[in-house]
């Protein structure tokens, strides 16, 4: 069982940076690949970055690759999502995810523990 608890979320003008950290829960985290997804207001979940269990295995949305990047530290059970040149189209509930797994996942039924999400939104 995994417990992730996500922070870091908050309101930021257009062109701002925000970091997001998921805390997790249990010795086992470096074993488990790590996602961010996102859900904005009447639209579906989306993916927006995944991790390998040793990072060495990143991938992203076309909608945020060069803007976002996904990092984990794994003596600190922490991932985190750094976000720049931020928009008003990046306004969602971020939501980290963990499956018991050492590759990366990019669809959000892959993945088996959630967080509760924390909202980030970006004023034009």
């Amino acid at each position: 069982q995994v417990q992730l608890v996500e922070s870091g979320g908050g309101l930021v003008q257009a062109g701002g940076s925000l970091r997001l950290s998921c805390a997790a829960s249990g010795r086992t985290f470096s074993s488990y690949a790590m996602g961010w997804f996102r859900q904005a207001p009447g639209k579906e979940r989306e993916f927006v970055g995944g991790i390998s269990w040793r990072g060495g295995d990143i991938r992203y949305a076309d909608s945020v690759k060069g803007r976002f990047t996904i990092s984990r530290d794994n003596a600190k059970n922490t991932v985190y999502l750094q976000m720049n040149s931020l928009k008003p189209e990046d306004t969602a509930v971020y939501f980290c995810a963990a499956k018991n797994t050492f590759l990366t996942r990019t669809t959000g039924n892959e993945y088996d523990y959630w967080g509760q999400g924390t909202q980030v939104t970006v004023s034009s």
